[in-house]
């Protein structure tokens, strides 16, 4: 059906904003008939963390989403532009997934690893497939963060080094272990944490040392492992960890060569590689299908969660035989790791993906989007700088482009307008400047020039 997305703005911006309309879905979604945003939030308030943050001066609650769309509490539909947080990879209740996970749960909901079970055992066939080199061996856990703490316990055993390598601008997760890699002050609590963790300069070529037009930006950037190596460490490390594109940080693309020098600079101190995919991985940048292929690198560890699962509490590590004989030295287990529900899922993601072929689709979507943001930042001096792979996308907001002062106000206010014209974006960088577009990897070619009409007309609002 064919959607026009009202404009409820309140003058002034009514004044300068024009509705533009959705592409048609045939999917109509069911009358909502349950409590209100006010009285959900008024809940929320009285029963949640207040830890938790929302997104929009007035919050949007979700009760329906259909691939690459969902719809608020009163029946408003949106295209997904960041996909749960990089996590709805094949879309929103994809059948062929819903009908995995409703016939393993009229099945079997849960059975643990001390019992054998179908499930676990050809979803890890699937998954180790589609790894190069001896990546081959699977375990199973619930969140990126708790795989990225399972990384790094086993790269400290396996070397019988502590000391570990991580980037400055990077995120790898919310519990303690995982806070201490992160290099984000808006995510780090003050409680002790990053013990023997040494934070290497981002390679990040807008804001950086070493810029787009330097060819050999990557190997310099690297040589900040080394440094930190000789100085900061016994010189002898355990781990290097480096999410493929940076995240949370802002869809920050390394510089070709970078993860090159930099694994080689690491492993000449005795330490392993550690890739962490939880966002980039399962085909999304398009060239392939893990985004630490764009660099021409196999890690000795990958983590991966979010798209894994597409919306399941879902992630796993990835190793080889070799380094994963070191957890047979004590008893590790996970109640819920390989639940058969989950595996199912994580099965079904995995053939959405061969069949639909959406590594193509971010491809072909991907390069078409980045031209169409190229087009957009010559004609909106608000944005800095656009970048990134397939659909993993960021638009970078400055005040000024000598300076390049964050533009973090107009950043927000962006996705804001955006909201009001039917996209949900997301947010990114130290500051909160730079939007983050990573849709379901099913998006049309119609879902694009939606994207960049609603950019141009929430961007040039302000």
């Amino acid at each position: 059906m064919q959607s026009v997305v009202k404009n409820p703005l309140p003058n002034p911006l009514r004044l300068h904003m024009k509705s533009i309309p959705l592409p048609p879905t045939p999917h109509t979604p069911a009358p909502y008939t349950g409590p209100s945003a006010e009285q959900v939030l008024a809940l929320r308030k009285q029963y949640l963390n207040p830890g938790l943050f929302l997104y929009y001066k007035k919050p949007i609650m979700i009760v329906e989403g259909k691939m690459q769309y969902v719809w608020d509490d009163t029946g408003k539909r949106y295209l997904d532009g960041l996909g749960g947080i990089v996590t709805v990879s094949v879309g929103h209740c994809h059948p062929h997934v819903v009908a995995a996970a409703n016939a393993q749960n009229a099945t079997l909901q849960h059975s643990t690893t001390i019992y054998l079970q179908p499930k676990i055992a050809e979803f890890a066939e699937k998954l180790a497939s589609k790894m190069p080199g001896d990546l081959k061996v699977c375990y199973f856990v619930n969140s990126g963060s708790e795989a990225n703490d399972l990384a790094m316990l086993m790269a400290r055993l396996y070397t019988g080094n502590y000391d570990a390598i991580a980037l400055r601008n990077a995120y790898h997760g919310g519990s303690p272990a995982s806070m201490g890699l992160t290099a984000h002050s808006s995510w780090k609590f003050n409680t002790p944490h990053s013990f023997g963790v040494h934070h290497a300069q981002a390679p990040y070529p807008y804001r950086g040392h070493f810029g787009y037009d330097d060819p050999d930006a990557g190997r310099k950037y690297a040589e900040d492992v080394k440094d930190l190596i000789n100085y900061a460490t016994p010189g002898k490390v355990a781990a290097f960890i480096a999410e493929s594109i940076q995240g949370v940080g802002g869809f920050v693309e390394f510089p070709q060569g970078y993860l090159m020098h930099a694994y080689e600079h690491v492993r000449a101190a005795g330490g392993v590689c550690i890739a962490d995919e939880v966002q980039t991985g399962f085909g999304r940048t398009g060239t392939h299908f893990w985004g630490f292929e764009t660099q021409g690198v196999i890690p000795d560890i990958v983590t991966m969660a979010k798209g894994i699962g597409n919306g399941a509490p879902l992630a796993a590590v990835v190793t080889t035989p070799k380094i994963a004989a070191v957890m047979a030295q004590k008893v590790h287990f996970n109640t819920f790791g390989g639940n058969p529900v989950v595996s199912a899922i994580g099965k079904a993601v995995l053939e959405v993906i061969e069949q639909e072929k959406t590594q193509e689709n971010c491809l072909k979507l991907g390069a078409y989007i980045l031209a169409g943001l190229e087009k957009l930042k010559a004609k909106h001096k608000v944005i800095g700088d656009v970048r990134g792979k397939g659909l993993m996308l960021g638009i970078e907001f400055v005040k000024d482009h000598a300076t390049k002062a964050p533009g973090r106000e107009e950043c927000a206010q962006a996705v804001e307008n955006a909201r009001e014209l039917g996209l949900l974006l997301g947010k990114g960088g130290l500051w909160g400047q730079t939007i983050r577009f990573a849709p379901p990897m099913n998006i049309t070619q119609a879902d694009a020039d939606f994207l960049l009409a609603v950019l141009d007309e929430a961007i040039g609002a302000l």
